[in-house]
């Protein structure tokens, strides 16, 4: 019988399947089973075609109704994307600790100029300065931005590969974790 279904699917797999889906369903008919001296090949070799029968047009019915469904795009791999926020986020931190070096008069000229998008007569006004004074603060509070993001990038990143160059952090669990204690303190 296995023969008979391995030739009929061409694969081993689903012979299997279906020789198990034959002798649940001879399990199932038994009582129609003859008592006698008969062989009961033939009739199991029944079951089993009708169990080929049914699986392939199952089969069929399946491949129907998904050529049926509307076709899905597929989905972007968002690895990229990950990546691209993760650095984002580093970016982030490396500008708001770098934002926090600065002067405050520096970053108040920054924060109305750059963030709220008022012009330099409206912060001059707004802060009580000539508006000379708005341009050269905001153009020392750029570059002293660049030059600071840059450093803190650079410590963040040395860090990490200090801390993780490997990917591993050596030792044991409790160990890792004591060491990782230890360096924030």
């Amino acid at each position: 019988m296995c023969r008979h279904a391995v030739r009929w699917t061409g694969d081993w797999a689903a012979a299997e399947d279906v020789v198990s889906l034959t002798f649940l369903e001879a399990w199932r008919l038994r009582k129609k089973l003859r008592p006698g001296g008969e062989s009961i090949r033939p009739w199991v070799l029944g079951i089993a075609t009708n169990v080929l029968r049914n699986t392939t047009r199952t089969a069929r019915r399946h491949q129907k109704g998904l050529a049926q469904l509307p076709l899905h795009e597929t989905v972007p791999d968002f690895a990229e994307e990950l990546v691209g926020r993760l650095a984002a986020t580093e970016q982030l931190a490396a500008a708001k600790a770098a934002l926090e070096r600065l002067r405050p008069a520096e970053r108040e000229v920054f924060a109305l100029c750059v963030w709220s998008g008022l012009e330099h007569a409206a912060v001059a006004e707004a802060l009580g300065v000539p508006v000379g004074t708005v341009r050269s603060g905001l153009s020392r509070a750029r570059s002293c931005l660049r030059q600071l993001t840059e450093q803190e990038l650079a410590r963040v990143s040395k860090n990490m590969q200090r801390d993780f160059g490997s990917g591993q952090i050596p030792g044991d669990r409790a160990s890792a974790v004591r060491s990782k204690q230890e360096k924030n303190r």
